[in-house]
Formats: structure tokens, sequence, C-alpha cells
């Protein structure tokens, strides 16, 4: 009586749709499916982020000391 088997799933996938019908399970799954692509873009798109920082930190780090502040000094110009 505790487990569900294969008839149990039938009829509720059958009563589900008679209740809501082809058209709007169809177009559920369809905004399912464009949740999903929409994350997963959002999460290429921050480790793309991610990686160009990296690399801008890397390169500020590389640069001898004497450019360093050079770049400062432009961007406390840039930003009053």
């Amino acid at each position: 009586m505790g487990q569900i088997g294969p008839w149990q799933i039938i009829i509720v996938v059958v009563l589900v749709v008679l209740l809501f019908g082809r058209g709007k399970i169809s177009a559920l799954m369809g905004d399912v499916a464009k949740g999903i692509r929409s994350f997963r873009k959002g999460l290429t798109e921050e480790e793309a982020d991610e990686q160009a920082e990296a690399k801008s930190l890397e390169n500020k780090q590389e640069q001898p000391a004497g450019e360093r502040a050079a770049d400062a000094e432009k961007d406390s110009k840039v930003n009053s």
C-alpha cells in the first residue's frame, strides 16, 4: 500500500491532462524550459564576468608600481 505503482501514475497523468488540457500543460512546460535556459545563460554570463575580472586583476598586478600610480591618478580624475 505504501508504494506507488505504474497504474497510479497513469491515473494521475490522465486526470491532470483532463483537468488542465493538453495546451495548458504544453505552455507550462514551455515556460519551464525558458526558465531553465535563462538560468543557464545567467550562469555562463556570471562565469565570464568572473573570468574577465580575474584577468584584469592579474594585469594590474603585473604592472610596475609607477604605471599603477598613473592609472590610479587617471581614475581619480575621471571619478571627480
